[in-house]
C-alpha cells in the first residue's frame, strides 16, 4: 500500500483514504463518492480492528463480507483496497499504542475502556501506510472523529480529516454495519435513538438550554421503548466532549446490539 501510494504522490496525484471495517453500506459509499470528487486517487481500507473491541464485545460476530465489499469498491471506482490481516497490522511483539488523553476516556471511552486507544493506533498505522492528503469519516462516530482530528493535529500527520454527515434510513435510523443484527422488532425499537434526538432538538428549539434537562429528555424518550437499554445520554461540547454543549450523544443496547447516534441540537434534525 505504501509503495502504491508513494507512486501516486510522485506522479503528483492527491490521495484520499476512507478507513472502514467492511460490511459496507450507503454511508461508506457516500464517503467514497466524496473522496473521489476531492482527490485524484482513492484508497479504502477494510480491517476489523481487534484492538478496539473489549472483552465480551462483538469482534467475532462483526459482519465480514470481503468479497461483496470488494465488488462494491470496484463498482465505486476506487483505486486501491487495502485489506491487511491482524498479523500484518500487529506483528508478534508489537507493543506501541496511541492514546489521545482525556478525550479518549469519557463517554464511549469510559463505557469501552481501551476502545479509542485501538482506534487511534490503527488510524495512525493507516495514515502511515497510505499517506493520504485527506481521510474521510462519518459524523455518526462523533467522538471518534474528534479523537482522530486531535491525533492528526497533535502528531503533525498533515492529513486533513474530512467529516461527512450521518447517512440515515428514511425513518431516521443511522446506518451502521451492526444494523444487520437487529430483528424486525429490534429494528423498530432502534428508532428510539433518532426519536430521542428529535425530541431533544425540539426542546432546544423551544428554548431549553439546561444540559441536565436536555439529558433527561433524551433518556426518557429512549426509555419509553421497552427493548432499549440506555448506556448513556449527554449534551456536550463537540470538541472536548465535556458538558455543557450542543451535541447530543447517545448509546443504547437493542437486544444484543449496541448502537450510537448523535445530533447537534442547534440545527435541524435531517429528514
Amino acid at each position: 500500500m505504501l509503495a502504491m501510494s508513494s507512486g501516486w504522490r510522485l506522479a503528483g496525484h492527491s490521495v484520499g483514504l476512507v478507513p472502514t471495517m467492511g460490511a459496507l453500506h450507503a454511508g461508506h459509499l457516500s464517503l467514497i463518492e466524496r473522496a473521489r470528487a476531492e482527490n485524484d486517487r482513492v484508497a479504502v481500507s477494510i480491517f476489523v480492528n481487534p484492538l478496539q473491541f473489549g472483552p465480551g464485545e462483538d469482534f467475532r460476530r462483526y459482519p465480514r463480507r470481503l468479497e461483496d465489499d470488494l465488488g462494491r469498491l470496484a463498482e465505486a471506482g476506487v483505486d486501491a483496497a487495502y485489506t491487511p490481516g491482524p498479523d500484518d497490522m500487529y506483528p508478534s511483539g508489537a507493543a506501541t499504542r496511541v492514546h489521545v488523553g482525556r478525550l479518549a476516556e469519557v463517554l464511549e471511552g469510559a463505557h469501552r475502556p481501551g476502545h479509542f486507544d485501538g482506534v487511534a493506533t490503527v488510524v495512525t498505522k493507516l495514515f502511515n501506510a497510505v499517506r493520504p492528503d485527506r481521510a474521510y469519516f462519518g459524523q455518526k462516530d462523533a467522538q471518534q472523529v474528534a479523537i482522530i482530528k486531535r491525533l492528526a493535529r497533535d502528531l503533525d500527520t498533515g492529513v486533513v480529516v474530512v467529516v461527512a454527515p450521518t447517512v440515515r434510513e428514511s425513518d431516521g435510523l443511522a446506518l451502521s454495519s451492526r444494523n444487520v443484527f437487529l430483528s424486525s422488532a429490534e429494528r423498530a425499537a432502534a428508532l428510539s435513538l433518532s426519536r430521542a434526538l428529535r425530541t431533544a432538538g425540539a426542546a432546544y428549539a423551544g428554548g431549553e438550554r439546561d444540559a441536565v434537562r436536555l439529558k433527561a429528555v433524551l433518556v426518557q424518550a429512549m426509555a419509553a421503548e421497552p427493548l432499549t437499554r440506555v448506556d448513556y445520554a449527554e449534551v456536550v461540547d463537540p470538541q472536548t466532549f465535556e458538558a455543557p454543549g450542543t451535541l447530543a450523544v447517545i448509546a443504547a443496547r437493542i437486544g444484543g446490539t449496541r448502537l450510537i447516534d448523535n445530533h447537534d441540537l442547534s440545527g435541524p434534525f435531517p429528514g
